[in-house]
């Protein structure tokens, strides 16, 4: 899908009123402060339910309103909106029909972004990376979001047994369940990104070629590949009690980058970290698309933090071989000139004080 039109309300310091997109590529220009930013924001927010600055969504609402509300028609003619008010109650609707969960909103939209704050993949723990795959495998593997949240049910069950003394029959059952659900669970997972590791060398081939070969993938299930579950969560029990939370399983997966064995942040510079990250981003977006026929929304915030002229240059080349919606942002139109295709493809916008107009 594409954004067609965008209406924003109260969302931080914005307030949009229909304005028109391309479905290929958009510029946002504006100073700091100015709610470009803000702007990547409210469309992340409609895709995933959450802001990819904050955890306090009340930050989200503009001081003295009550609610905000980001609402898009798609290329499609399809209208997706979203309510979300200071007292923690949200309205969902698609095509005027109210829904219950913003998954519904997610089936539609499937963005992904790329911001200083990405960086996390490498610094900020395995949480932010096993994030990162999930949102691929709820996108890409059909069945995936039914058996995680199947999983999550099971890993309380158990964690509570754990934490309470609860042994015997009942803690068997619960442990039966949660070896058969990581097993099946890390099977996708592996598979996936196998899948992502391919797609992901023909993105380093256009945006990183002089590394691209070096670079990989490492998939760890969260488990030990030469053990079996089973057996290890009877190793361990006693000081799982102790901590009251199972201490392997599908939840502890991890995907690692590396370069010849290396991890990838000891060896790549902060530009080439922000290149490899783009192609992993575009990756991801491209399978998206082969399984899901839904054309995949990227972000990318301030475009020219730690990109030389040279890596602008292969972005371009990158971005014209897509097959998704482009949103980019800017401080100044300098920074934006090695990447502003020669073909009338594209629209550039401007933002002051939450207001957008086209330029």
């Amino acid at each position: 899908m594409s954004i067609k039109k965008l209406y924003v309300e109260n969302f931080r310091n914005l307030n949009i009123q229909n304005n028109e997109f391309e479905p290929a590529l958009n510029f946002i220009l504006g100073d700091n402060g100015s709610g470009k930013s803000s702007l990547l924001e409210s469309i992340f927010f409609l895709g995933h339910g959450k802001s990819f600055r904050t955890t306090k969504l009340e930050n989200l609402v503009k001081r003295d309103s009550e609610n905000f509300t980001v609402s898009i028609k798609d290329d499609r003619d399809t209208q997706l909106g979203v309510s979300r008010y200071r007292d923690g109650k949200c309205t969902i609707k698609v095509n005027g029909t109210p829904e219950h969960r913003l998954s519904e909103l997610a089936k539609h939209v499937a963005v992904q972004i790329i911001t200083p704050e990405t960086f996390k993949l490498f610094f900020g723990g395995p949480k932010e990376r096993r994030r990162f795959i999930d949102l691929g495998m709820f996108h890409v593997e059909h069945q995936f979001a039914e058996l995680w949240r199947e999983f999550r049910r099971v890993l309380v069950q158990r964690n509570a047994c754990l934490r309470t003394g609860v042994r015997g029959q009942q803690f068997d059952y619960w442990t039966q369940l949660f070896v058969q659900q990581s097993e099946t669970l890390a099977t996708l997972r592996k598979e996936y990104v196998q899948q992502l590791n391919a797609e992901l060398q023909r993105w380093l081939d256009i945006l990183l070629p002089e590394l691209s070969e070096r670079i990989g993938l490492h998939y760890s299930r969260g488990w030990g590949e030469k053990h079996q579950l089973v057996e290890l969560l009877a190793d361990v029990e006693d000081k799982e009690r102790q901590y009251g939370y199972s201490s392997y399983g599908a939840q502890k997966f991890d995907v690692k980058f590396h370069y010849q064995k290396m991890s990838l942040e000891q060896v790549l510079s902060r530009g080439q970290q922000k290149m490899f990250l783009m192609a992993l981003t575009v990756a991801q977006a491209t399978l998206i698309f082969n399984q899901q026929q839904v054309r995949p929304i990227i972000l990318i915030d301030d475009i020219g933090a730690e990109l030389d002229t040279g890596s602008r240059q292969r972005l371009a080349e990158a971005i014209e071989e897509l097959q998704c919606q482009v949103f980019i942002t800017a401080i100044e139109k300098s920074a934006l000139e090695p990447i502003i295709p020669k073909h009338n493809k594209y629209k550039m916008f401007h933002v002051k004080h939450g207001i957008i107009s086209e330029v």
